[in-house]
C-alpha cells in the first residue's frame, strides 16, 4: 500500500472502492515543534470526474488501485463517441466525447504516447503524453520590434485549445504545449 510521502501527480489510488488520479499535491510543514509534514491532494474521480480534496499526514497508507495502462493511437470521431486502437491487440477503444473533453483539447492524429486507463474490464480514462506539439491556426499578428518578453496573447491551436503565447508568434507556426497546465514551452 502506498504512503502519502510516496504518492506524485498522476498517481492512481482507489478511495470509496473508487479509481481516483493524483491531480495537485502540496506539503505544508507546520512550525510547531514535533508536528509533522501534511500532504494536500486534489483527487479526480476517474469515473465520476468529481474532484476530491485529501489532507493527511505522510506515513497515511492508501489503497492502491487494480487497473491497466494500454497503449492507444486516435482513430476517429463518429457521432458522439471517440474511437482509439489498442495499440497491442488492434481492438477499438471507445470513449464518450464528454467524459474525455479536456483531453481531447491535445490530441491529434499523429499523437503517440497516448494511455488508454482499464479498470474492472471498463475504460475510465486517458493519460496525455506530458507535452503536446499543435498548429497555431489563429493569433494576432506579431508587433514589429516585439521582443521576448513576458506580454503574451491568446493563439487558437488546431484542437480548439487557446494558450497564451509570446508576442513574437505568428499564425503557422507549431509550438509545444504542456498537456497538464495547458502553457506555452517553447517552439517545436
Amino acid at each position: 500500500m502506498p504512503k502519502a510521502s510516496d504518492l506524485k501527480r498522476g498517481d492512481i489510488v482507489s478511495m470509496n472502492q473508487m479509481p481516483h488520479a493524483v491531480e495537485e499535491l502540496k506539503i505544508s510543514t507546520p512550525s510547531a515543534r514535533g508536528a509533522s509534514s501534511l500532504y494536500h491532494f486534489r483527487l479526480r474521480n476517474l469515473q465520476t470526474k468529481n474532484k476530491l480534496d485529501q489532507t493527511c499526514k505522510g506515513d497515511d497508507l492508501f489503497q492502491p488501485c487494480d487497473f491497466t495502462r494500454r497503449p492507444v493511437q486516435f482513430s476517429y470521431r463518429q457521432n458522439e463517441d471517440v474511437v482509439f486502437m489498442d495499440e497491442k491487440d488492434y481492438s477499438e477503444v471507445v470513449f464518450k466525447e464528454t467524459d474525455i473533453a479536456d483531453a481531447l483539447l491535445y490530441i491529434t492524429e499523429d499523437m503517440e504516447g497516448i494511455q488508454a486507463l482499464l479498470c474492472d474490464g471498463k475504460w475510465i480514462g486517458l493519460e496525455l503524453p506530458p507535452v503536446a506539439v499543435l498548429h497555431v491556426t489563429q493569433c494576432d499578428p506579431s508587433i514589429r520590434g516585439a521582443s521576448a518578453t513576458a506580454r503574451t496573447k491568446p493563439a487558437t491551436l488546431e484542437t480548439g485549445l487557446i494558450v497564451q503565447v509570446p508576442e513574437y508568434l505568428e499564425p503557422d507556426e507549431i509550438i509545444r504545449v504542456d498537456t497538464r497546465t495547458g502553457e506555452f514551452l517553447g517552439r517545436a
